[in-house]
């Protein structure tokens, strides 16, 4: 991780030296740390390591992954110079002294300083969400914080600590209008299609694309009358078939690129890995370029009518065991998927991140905002670039309110940290 701290600062040390602070933002996939001047908040120092979430980790490897980021982003002649710590952890709260989150942070956090021989007295512990909210500009207290990413939670913040919540239920219960949320209406979508109830859509073709399904029962993927399991159809005009001359898994060997059913080349859609904060921090947010040369529909015109009753049968008895072989919160990464066959206007997709967006907006709205208060927004569905940004930004602003989009919590954290000095 990047440390110009050594470079900036020199080698000697003295008790003349300014002050330093930390902030962490600890997340479901990773911990960050951040060393900075306590005077100014500028950034001297970055460290990372695994997972943070102060209720879903066991406290051992909390401590090792905290101090693992510590130590990177902290050099050890500066440590005896840090004066104040803050942390912003998933499943962790600063509303509420004896939060069983906080209490687990604080002691991994204790013990992690401890080992590396930081000695400050001011520690601060918040969950990853007010700290992402103190992220934004100002430093606000006051205000409506909203995270889509692979779930999806709203929370008044009220004196930099949450006083209500909306939503946040997890995927069997809530996360409207998440990454979860919209990946699981790419399969249904794809599954209303093959069964008749929906209408064509691409998502057909790049859900069972991504999920490895044979070629031969995706839309268009085998020749009329010709038996499952046999020779990929001919592309028009006599180009390739669809993966011709291509053995294993679907993009195997391929350095991530793939032939369209309609025979015309494309980039296979990025799909990040991981949890909530895969789609942030996996993407950035950020999807394929929007202004590549569309691709050709992989639905031929007349949708599932071209596609054969048992072919459509077939791709749903090879659909439905590899979703529900896997984790939930996994059809977060199909998510991209809907963006892009939106950004290619298919009708389908446009409607999933409309309703979404309309999902994440009642859930702001259940927080009674007044006109001109602040919503600070983070995760990978927002944010420059994110499919539900200019959707959300237009409701938000019809309701008098103001979108801030931050990266992540550090700089919130870094925040929190130089209010205790």
């Amino acid at each position: 991780m990047n440390n110009d701290f050594n470079q900036e600062s020199g080698g000697a040390r003295d008790s003349g030296e300014p002050e330093l602070v930390v902030g962490l933002d600890a997340g479901g996939t990773r911990t960050r740390a951040v060393l900075a001047a306590a005077s100014d908040g500028r950034v001297l120092g970055e460290g990372a390591a695994g997972p943070g979430n102060a209720l879903t980790v066991p406290p051992p490897r909390l401590t090792d992954h905290l101090a693992e980021a510590l130590a990177q982003a902290v050099p050890e002649s500066a440590r005896g110079r840090v004066v104040a710590v803050a942390g912003g952890f998933a499943g962790a709260t600063g509303a509420t002294e004896d939060d069983p989150g906080r209490l687990n942070a604080l002691t991994a956090l204790t013990a992690a300083l401890r080992r590396l021989g930081i000695t400050t007295g001011s520690i601060g512990i918040s969950s990853d969400i007010e700290a992402a909210f103190a992220s934004a500009p100002g430093t606000p207290a006051d205000g409506l914080a909203l995270v889509a990413g692979t779930g999806a939670v709203a929370m008044r913040i009220t004196g930099r600590r949450c006083t209500a919540t909306v939503d946040g239920d997890g995927w069997l219960l809530g996360d409207d209008g998440s990454g979860f949320w919209i990946g699981r209406e790419a399969v249904r979508a794809a599954l209303r299609m093959a069964d008749g109830r929906g209408g064509a859509t691409v998502l057909a073709w790049a859900v069972g694309r991504t999920l490895g399904l044979p070629r031969e029962v995706l839309p268009g993927g085998r020749a009329p009358g010709a038996p499952l399991g046999g020779p990929a159809p001919a592309a028009p005009h006599g180009g390739p078939g669809v993966n011709a001359g291509r053995s294993g898994p679907p993009g195997a060997g391929s350095g991530g690129r793939h032939e369209h059913p309609g025979g015309t080349p494309r980039r296979a859609p990025a799909v990040p890995e991981g949890g909530s904060d895969a789609l942030g921090e996996a993407s950035g947010g950020r999807h394929a370029d929007p202004g590549r040369t569309p691709r050709t529909p992989a639905v031929p015109e007349g949708g599932s009518a071209v596609w054969s009753l048992a072919d459509r049968e077939a791709y749903r008895m090879h659909l439905l065991p590899v979703v529900m072989a896997e984790p939930p919160t996994r059809l977060a990464r199909l998510a991209p998927l809907v963006a892009e066959a939106a950004r290619e206007k298919d009708p389908v997709a446009e409607a999933i991140l409309h309703e979404a967006a309309g999902q994440l907006t009642g859930t702001v709205k259940a927080l009674a905002p007044q006109p001109g208060e602040r919503v600070v927004a983070t995760g990978g569905l927002l944010g420059p670039g994110g499919p539900l940004t200019a959707p959300l930004t237009t409701r938000l602003q019809d309701l008098g309110l103001t979108l801030d989009w931050v990266a992540d919590g550090c700089a919130g954290s870094v925040a929190l940290a130089r209010l205790l000095v």
